[in-house]
């Protein structure tokens, strides 16, 4: 016979069981909500992301250009337990297997190459002399016609500049600088012509605006000679100049250990090639002068800034910044066509004197001051944009893997 007290104790929990019950999560709640760990190899994930740079990569370098072309700098470097982009690059390059350089098309240099390659800097040599040589037979054909109708005159100077062009465009695709990023904004050839076009006649062209011409055909166009032939000679040095910051740029990479020692080291470079261009074109300037005469000191000081601008838009073009190298050309372009504009715009009946400034600045300086300004103003652009620009990684590189322009601070 079951008791009272047996029956209540088959019934009833004890206190103590109760409450261990109450305590245990259920094990469906425990298995749906796994507990939260941070990545035991953050660098993992750029492996996979990068696989195809890291693999074909030559050494660690090549690594820390293609990732900072991707936007990768020392700030993110250390999310991923690395000191600088550097480091982060050299551990990528060690872990990273090699690819099979037969599997890629075209690797390794083909047999024999040593003689071909010095042809092809003689061919380079000789497209950046070609300028020089086509604009002093084109000053010389201006000059054996100068008893010739206008019309023919003029007929001389146009096929001048024509192959003048051709030239210049030969010159600039070969050596050191041929583009390596592209082809960049298509109106930067256009800007680059209407700054060299307006150093040859644009000091004409503003003197007879002032003097209420032009009266044309009867009056020929006055080229700038002296100018026009230092600045076809200038292709030479400029090459030079090139090839000496890029290879100097690239030993600062390799010697670099991060970002901001590679930033300091490259400003200095930059402003010494500046200025060595700088001395090179005025030599050719005032030897220009000397031999041809005719030579306005301002107008070889317009010519000297001109050069300048061209040898810094190219500069940074070729270093992957086309976009920043258009956009200098293209301040000066505006402000050496604004003046002739305001000076048309003014003859307008009821326009006020809106050619004071112009009228101004050339009746105290000159009309080369034109010029001066606005190549002086687009070239220190230039310079101070590149200070900023060319002390990346990727700037340095033959082939970065992304665009570098748009990365850029």
């Amino acid at each position: 016979m079951t008791t009272p007290e047996g029956g209540a104790t088959g019934a009833v929990e004890t206190p103590g069981e109760a409450r261990a019950d109450r305590a245990a999560p259920p094990r469906k709640d425990a298995a749906a909500r796994p507990p939260r760990r941070g990545p035991a190899d953050p660098v993992r994930m750029l492996m996979h992301r990068h696989q195809e740079l890291c693999a074909h990569a030559v050494d660690a370098l090549e690594i820390a250009a293609g990732l900072e072309a991707h936007g990768v700098t020392d700030r993110t470097a250390a999310r991923f337990r690395h000191r600088d982009v550097f480091s982060l690059a050299e551990e990528l390059y060690a872990r990273v297997p090699r690819a099979d350089p037969a599997a890629v098309p075209g690797a390794g240099p083909p047999p024999h190459a040593t003689a071909p390659a010095r042809r092809s800097r003689t061919v380079c040599v000789a497209l950046h002399l070609l300028p020089g040589a086509v604009c002093v037979a084109a000053a010389a054909a201006l000059a054996s016609v100068t008893t010739a109708t206008p019309a023919v005159r003029t007929a001389v100077g146009a096929s001048g500049l024509v192959l003048l062009a051709l030239a210049v465009r030969l010159g600039v695709r070969s050596g050191p600088l041929r583009l390596r990023h592209g082809t960049g904004p298509r109106t930067a050839g256009l800007w680059a012509g209407w700054t060299a076009g307006y150093a040859v006649y644009g000091d004409w062209l503003l003197g007879q605006l002032l003097a209420g011409g032009p009266d044309l055909p009867p009056t020929a166009p006055r080229a700038a000679v002296a100018p026009a032939v230092a600045l076809a000679f200038a292709l030479a040095p400029a090459a030079g100049c090139a090839h000496w910051f890029t290879v100097r740029g690239r030993r600062v990479l390799a010697a670099s250990r991060g970002l901001g020692e590679l930033a300091a080291r490259v400003r200095p470079l930059l402003l010494a090639v500046t200025l060595l261009f700088l001395g090179a074109l005025a030599a050719l300037l005032l030897g220009a002068e000397a031999v041809l005469g005719g030579g306005d000191p301002l107008a070889l000081g317009a010519a000297a800034a001109l050069g300048v601008l061209l040898f810094l838009a190219r500069l940074l073009a070729v270093h992957g910044f086309p976009e920043a190298a258009a956009a200098g050309l293209a301040s000066a372009a505006a402000l050496e066509a604004l003046a002739p504009a305001l000076v048309l715009i003014a003859r307008l009946p009821g326009v006020p004197p809106v050619d004071a400034p112009v009228m101004a600045l050339a009746t105290t300086v000159g009309p080369a001051a034109v010029p001066a300004v606005a190549c002086t103003a687009a070239a220190l652009g230039l310079l101070v944009h590149g200070l900023r620009a060319l002390t990346g990684a990727c700037a340095h590189w033959p082939a970065p893997s992304g665009p570098a322009e748009a990365h850029r601070p």
